[in-house]
């Protein structure tokens, strides 16, 4: 790889080590937030939240360096939003899994992410899947993350005569999560760099001013919990059902997820070249991160905040992955975020995916109504596993009944059929 520019091949690429590492810094801090919304949700699958931090960051560090030395691509690789909810509210709190065995689903997935990675299978599963059921997972995903940053700023609750209800508009906590999300749409949509990062602290600041904050004890820092986090994958249930349905769907979500993912950024970064590379160091540090003790890595939409500064090699990533790595000095001082400050961050997100629906052609009823039904089946049954199950069963059946089978790929047909049987062991 070395030429006239170093390692990175800076002057093949047009750029300059300030560039880069500016773009690498603007990244970072648009990506900063990920370390405390991580680990809060994963700290409700069980994982110690100290814990939960360190193998954020160290997940983080380690997959934007494999995409800097592996790709030398301007990407930043994080645990993703959505496939950590699919963790906590699918494998472990609705599957039953254990948090230790629900990472073990993550090495399991990632192992299969980096074999689809590097073989023709990617060409093949991303041919096999209809754009329109793709596209619809991610809305699903989104608004499953808005359900939970509803649920966890207090603006929706559990209803005395129905499923779900306004929350308490009077209630300080919710009043702190309606003025933080006010703010935070307000820097998102201004375009200001690392606006998430000013809204936990505008939501933090509130609620510690209103003298809400959680208490949180010692503040020095303590790698006591990390210990038991990492390396703590569990193959206990393999031989069971939810297992394997956990290891099917989580790869299905990875494999497509990042797809769009990193052929976005290498078009957006003019790279194309470069997809084969950026989407196995994905693959490598997505089966890492089970290791590490968090969810999947993916490669996150703020990597285009970094391109957009003028990143244009794996020296961009490379500086994201150092301020990584520092930033485990502030563990003790995330303790006090709460979760006013962090619901309002779940619901932008949340949004942001949910505007893919513009993408979906909803004139062919055959694919329209699968499609509707992973959107509105993910959050109704807060499982991504079971919204993507019914969706993929029913685009083959309608295609089969209104005489239109053979619009269906062989491989779309074992795919639905392993969901349905999914379905059938689970009620047997």
């Amino acid at each position: 790889m070395k030429k006239n520019g170093g390692f990175f091949q800076l002057v093949e690429h047009g750029t300059t080590v300030k560039r880069e590492v500016t773009a690498g810094t603007i990244g970072f801090f648009t990506i900063i937030y990920i370390v405390a919304v991580n680990s809060l949700i994963l700290s409700e699958a069980g994982i110690p939240f100290e814990g939960a931090v360190v193998a954020t960051i160290l997940s983080a560090f380690f997959g934007c360096m494999m995409m800097a030395f592996w790709a030398n691509a301007p990407i930043l690789l994080v645990p993703g939003m959505g496939i950590n909810a699919m963790f906590v509210y699918t494998f472990v709190q609705s599957m039953g899994l254990s948090w230790q065995e629900a990472l073990g689903v993550v090495v399991i997935s990632g192992l299969i992410f980096m074999l689809v990675s590097l073989t023709k299978m990617t060409d093949g599963l991303n041919a096999a899947i209809p754009t329109i059921l793709k596209e619809a997972i991610s809305v699903g995903l989104g608004l499953f993350l808005m359900l939970i940053g509803l649920e966890k700023g207090g603006l929706v609750v559990r209803g005395e005569n129905t499923l779900v209800a306004l929350g308490d508009l009077s209630d300080p906590s919710v009043i702190i999560t309606m003025i933080t999300l006010l703010f935070a749409l307000f820097v998102f949509i201004k375009g200001l760099q690392g606006g998430f990062l000013w809204s936990i602290l505008f939501g933090t600041l509130l609620t510690a001013v209103c003298g809400l904050l959680p208490e949180v004890g010692d503040t020095s820092i303590s790698f006591t919990t990390y210990k038991d986090v990492f390396g703590a994958f569990s193959f206990s249930s393999w031989m069971e059902v939810p297992f394997w349905t956990a290891v099917f769907s989580l790869t299905m979500v990875l494999v497509f997820e990042n797809i769009g993912l990193v052929h976005g950024h290498t078009e957006f970064a003019s790279q194309p070249e470069k997809f084969k590379r950026g989407f196995q160091a994905t693959a490598a540090s997505a089966f890492t991160s089970g290791l590490f003790g968090t969810s999947p890595t993916v490669a996150t939409v703020e990597s285009s905040a970094a391109i957009a500064a003028g990143g244009r090699t794996g020296m961009t990533s490379l500086t994201t992955s150092i301020l990584f790595l520092l930033s485990i000095f502030a563990i003790p001082y995330m303790k006090w975020i709460p979760d006013m400050a962090i619901a309002p961050v779940l619901i932008i997100i949340g949004g942001l995916m949910v505007q893919n629906i513009r993408h979906l052609d909803l004139s062919e009823l055959t694919e329209a109504f699968p499609a509707i039904l992973i959107i509105v089946m993910i959050p109704f049954t807060y499982s991504i596993a079971d919204g993507m199950a019914i969706g993929f069963i029913l685009y083959p059946l309608l295609k089969v009944v209104t005489g239109k089978g053979r619009e269906v790929s062989w491989l779309l047909y074992v795919i639905a059929a392993l969901f349905f049987l999914n379905f059938v062991l689970h009620y047997i």
